[in-house]
């Protein structure tokens, strides 16, 4: 394939850099924009950058967006709707797609009207009638506020007791503290099972194989207690289409080919005996799970987007077995606090033990970049949220994939760093075991 001309695009936060890095390396010319003013270093150094995507257009051969918002709103899915009429290949969404992220009252109906399953659930825009609710349907809940606060991740409460008591007491705090800012809330009931996201690459007329199965761990600590983060790691495999793939995203491969749809979407869902329970879409690219997609990728990673974005099947190889992504950060993650930020974070260096010149010219393997930058041959730490670094494993198993990860976390020095050391735990204490008992991972029935 010839050099193609790339152009990514973050419409808010920097999050495609190692995605626009990867390609770059693969000798396409890259271009990449980013809009929020704390993110504008993000992937100095790695990628060439544009402070006037919408001046580039034409120059691209492909235009990939990294997420549905557009600063404080949603909107990436409209602007990509119009540059495809208008002849562009696009990665991206439509106003439709962006919606099943930022309205779950119209993720469940898409679900249902395709035929999938969903969990019971009511939509309250009063916190008191919530709290009937519960009252008189006794039993745990999940509680998913609804509106500009839906991605504060830590809002969203798990309930434990049977009685539905400490949802009560959550919606009666959450009424004092963001009652201004919530528009609503979704009170799920609480669904025991296997937690997997099904994942799938669609080029605009239908998902192209093989699809993807990961676990994400949110909880900041071991064990998955703590605070929710956007995401702490992710354990992964791939599959041809089996009988899991065609219960949830299989069902909505029309729906998509109508909209046009191009990239990736992903299923969050609970798993169990009796069936197969919806929990959330991501109609996007996850992250970290892209970066650890992007290591499995044995293929040319910018060939298959440009494959995609012109709704070809692309060439697709990828890695036959499993895959772990660890997300090394630092302090205040996942919080903003902007003076322990400078304290311990800003500008820090990354360094690798391996790395005799401290250079880090040629990264270790596996090594991918989220805020991270590079000055004078110097990896540094950029932004302000402190994510700096991916890193992942590959192998055969769970626990060799698992290995190889936490060997090269060892190789990163950074003053303060933190992380999770059980990502793919869940799969080896029997996560695995149980999809397999349920049939979940053969060939879809006829």
């Amino acid at each position: 394939m010839e050099p193609t001309k790339f152009l990514f695009v973050s419409a808010d936060a920097a999050l495609i850099g190692d995605v626009a890095w990867q390609v770059h390396e693969e000798g396409h010319d890259v271009k990449y924009y980013v809009e929020a003013d704390g993110d504008q270093e993000i992937a100095d150094g790695f990628v060439p950058k544009t402070d006037d995507w919408r001046a580039d257009v034409e120059w691209a051969d492909v235009v990939v967006f990294d997420d549905i918002w557009v600063g404080s709103e949603v909107g990436t899915g409209a602007i990509a709707e119009d540059l495809r009429a208008e002849g562009h290949a696009v990665v991206g969404g439509t106003p439709n797609t962006d919606r099943l992220e930022e309205d779950r009252g119209y993720a469940i109906e898409v679900l249902e009207e395709n035929g999938v399953n969903t969990i019971e659930h009511e939509e309250f825009t009063d916190f008191q009638a919530g709290v009937r609710h519960v009252e008189e349907n006794p039993g745990p809940y999940v509680v998913k506020p609804l509106g500009e606060v839906q991605n504060v991740k830590r809002l969203l409460y798990v309930g434990d007791d049977e009685d539905g008591s400490d949802v009560v007491d959550v919606l009666r705090a959450y009424e004092k503290a963001w009652g201004h800012r919530m528009k609503g809330f979704q009170l799920q009931r609480k669904v025991e099972g296997v937690e997997v996201a099904v994942c799938g690459f669609f080029n605009g007329n239908e998902f192209v194989e093989p699809v993807n199965f990961n676990f994400e761990h949110k909880r900041l600590f071991p064990g998955n207690i703590g605070p929710s983060t956007g995401e702490m790691g992710t354990s992964m495999f791939w599959s041809p289409r089996n009988d899991l793939f065609e219960r949830t995203l299989g069902r909505l491969e029309g729906w998509l080919a109508d909209e046009g749809y191009v990239g990736s979407i992903d299923l969050n869902c609970i798993v169990n005996e009796t069936g197969v329970y919806p929990l959330e879409f991501t109609p996007r690219f996850g992250y970290p799970t892209i970066t650890l997609q992007e290591e499995a990728i044995e293929s040319s990673t910018g060939e298959f987007f440009a494959a995609l974005a012109n709704g070809r099947d692309p060439e697709f190889d990828v890695h036959d077995g499993y895959q772990v992504g660890v997300r090394v950060v630092l302090p205040p993650f996942p919080f903003d606090d902007e003076a322990t930020y400078d304290e311990n974070s800003r500008n820090a260096a990354i360094v690798f033990a391996s790395d005799e010149d401290g250079g880090a010219t040629t990264p270790p393997p596996g090594v991918h970049i989220e805020d991270a930058k590079r000055v004078d041959g110097q990896w540094r730490v950029a932004g302000g949220s402190g994510m700096p670094l991916v890193v992942t494993g590959k192998g055969e198993t769970m626990r060799e994939a698992q290995a190889q990860a936490y060997e090269r976390v060892e190789d990163v020095l950074i003053p303060n760093l933190y992380y999770r050391d059980d990502i793919g735990d869940r799969w080896v204490a029997g996560d695995g075991d149980r999809l397999q008992a349920w049939d979940y991972l053969g060939p879809a029935d006829e």
